[in-house]
């Protein structure tokens, strides 16, 4: 029976160790300051975007017909479209 109880308070502490890591975790990631996103994203006539990335030199914005654009972050100009084929 004692070791029972061993086991559970170290179950308990292991717990509590975990969920104070995981609220740790949120609030540091939280604090963090966000990305810098472009004040306007200028799309071609009818697309529509579905999904957005960056780098630092660049970003890249899924469009709803399967093409990704790609903007230089320096010129806000398109600098690449890829087309997605499907099989």
């Amino acid at each position: 029976m004692k070791f029972l109880k061993v086991l559970v308070t170290v179950l308990t502490v292991t717990m509590i160790a975990g969920v104070v890591a995981i609220v740790s975790l949120f609030v540091i990631r939280y604090n963090q300051t966000p990305p810098d996103f472009p004040q306007v994203l200028t799309l071609p006539p009818g697309t529509s975007a579905q999904a957005y990335t960056q780098t630092r030199r660049w970003y890249a914005i899924v469009t709803q017909d399967d093409r990704i654009l790609i903007y230089s972050r320096a010129t806000q100009k398109l600098v690449r479209e890829i087309r997605l084929e499907h099989e």
